[in-house]
């Protein structure tokens, strides 16, 4: 380790499965980057839904990862691994991590980090890698989204649909969107959305039917549960179902006969556990394809609020609120 490398750092730990306050400030051993990886000192860390699942206890680290959550970070690389030659001492990057991000200093991947975009701030920076990895692996690459049809992002208002909006946008698609208040709603339109469809007031499948005649040919849910057979009825034939949560519950009963007719396909994935491969693989098509649109100023990252790392709980309670609209981050 470099010698002016302190030997522990400030970071937040799981006491216990539970709520918010579970959250605790610790000291920990600061990491070696192994072979392959580079030591970021964290500027920021992004704060997002699979954080909460795991402060919970429903989405344990994969083996091998940090305990401490946090899944993406924005910062300046203080040391290499062997083997790293695309970085070098003192850039500023922001990288998908599978732990470790709430802490002052994290070991990344050195194929999952990514520079961070001309005139983003490096907490803004922190807030891209895991929403902007999901929805291109999930809308683009899973999903085959192309430009011209018609894409339905639910929690248009959340990190992943503000990200999703805009991307889906910017690479030529029509796009609709769900949120919880005419506030959200409007924000949705805003960032390129053509109707944002307020859930509690209106039914989405008739909405986006009356928009387009005979359904939209992607959706991306986080909802699950009664959604599951409403967005089989929202599609158009031959479109697409991707899954990436299910905070309204897995289990359904499903009547399966409008998928056969309309020939329908429902898929889904998580991020977290796939290879380095794989990760790297979508960094590649993210610097090509969206961060010259974020140096454009044509896509940016949704920020909803900002707390120093002592106060992560404050955040998660925030997001758990549902209050919020973008990101949320944490800065050191």
């Amino acid at each position: 380790m470099p010698a002016d490398l302190p030997e522990t750092m400030p970071a937040i730990e799981i006491a216990a499965p539970g709520g918010p306050e579970v959250l605790r400030p610790c000291e920990r051993p600061v990491p070696r980057p192994a072979a392959g990886e580079v030591l970021i000192e964290v500027a920021a860390a992004g704060v997002n839904r699979p954080d909460v699942l795991q402060r919970q206890g429903g989405y344990p680290p994969p083996p091998g990862a940090s305990d401490i959550p946090g899944l993406e970070v924005a910062g300046t690389i203080v040391d290499l691994g062997v083997e790293v030659t695309a970085w070098s001492l003192g850039d500023r990057v922001t990288a998908l991590v599978t732990g470790g991000g709430y802490a002052a200093y994290c070991a990344a991947p050195a194929r999952q980090c990514l520079p961070i975009p001309q005139g983003l701030s490096l907490a803004e920076a922190a807030a891209l890698p895991e929403t902007f990895f999901t929805v291109w692996s999930n809308v683009f690459d899973r999903g085959g989204l192309k430009a011209g049809e018609s894409f339905l992002v639910h929690g248009g208002s959340s990190g992943i649909g503000t990200a999703a909006i805009q991307m889906a946008r910017a690479l030529g698609a029509r796009v609709f969107a769900t949120a919880g208040s005419d506030a959200k709603c409007r924000a949705c339109e805003a960032l390129g959305a053509e109707q944002a469809i307020n859930y509690r007031t209106t039914d989405f499948v008739a909405a986006v039917k009356a928009a387009t005649g005979e359904g939209v040919n992607l959706i991306l849910d986080m909802v699950g549960g009664d959604y599951i057979q409403r967005n089989i009825d929202a599609l158009a034939p031959d479109g697409r179902l991707c899954y990436i949560a299910f905070l309204g519950g897995p289990l359904a009963e499903v009547n399966f006969m409008p998928l056969m007719l309309k020939r329908i396909t429902i898929t889904g994935s998580t991020l977290r556990a796939r290879s380095e491969d794989f990760k790297a693989a979508i960094a590649g098509k993210l610097k090509e394809r969206i961060w010259p649109r974020i140096a454009a100023g044509e896509i940016r990252p949704v920020m909803a609020d900002s707390f120093p790392l002592r106060e992560a709980a404050a955040a998660h309670a925030l997001m758990e609120s549902g209050k919020h609209i973008g990101k949320i981050v944490l800065t050191l």
